[in-house]
């Protein structure tokens, strides 16, 4: 006696993975603009594009930071340009730390990033 085996449909399996794919990054998305959104209410802020970033880390800003992200922003001030891991190097503390804290200064607007191939160099625009 034969047994059956029964017809695989590979394209149609992979159609509904494509399309379980784009609803879940529609969610992640979701959710990241949404704890950006209470990050700024949380740091005072209304929003991005309706508050001017400042110049640059005057005094009262550098003294109304946390002493952790002081550290941070005067290693970036000190550098020019910086990865977070030369800032690392120069605050004795981990990379991750380090990268976590620079993010933070950027979300506050104190820092700007940019992206040279696999590198993000933090610095203050001037």
């Amino acid at each position: 006696m034969a047994t059956v085996k029964p017809q695989i449909d590979v394209t149609k399996i992979l159609r509904k993975m494509s399309k379980d794919l784009d609803l879940l990054n529609e969610k992640v998305d979701a959710i990241a603009d949404a704890q950006k959104k209470l990050f700024t209410q949380m740091m005072g802020r209304k929003s991005e594009e309706e508050k001017p970033l400042p110049e640059a880390l005057d005094v009262m800003t550098l003294l109304s930071l946390p002493d952790h992200l002081r550290k941070s922003a005067l290693a970036v001030s000190k550098s020019g340009k910086a990865t977070a891991n030369d800032v690392a190097k120069e605050t004795k503390r981990a990379r991750a730390v380090e990268s976590n804290y620079l993010n933070q200064l950027v979300m506050m607007g104190h820092l700007k990033r940019e992206r040279k191939g696999r590198k993000v160099l933090f610095f203050i625009e001037r």
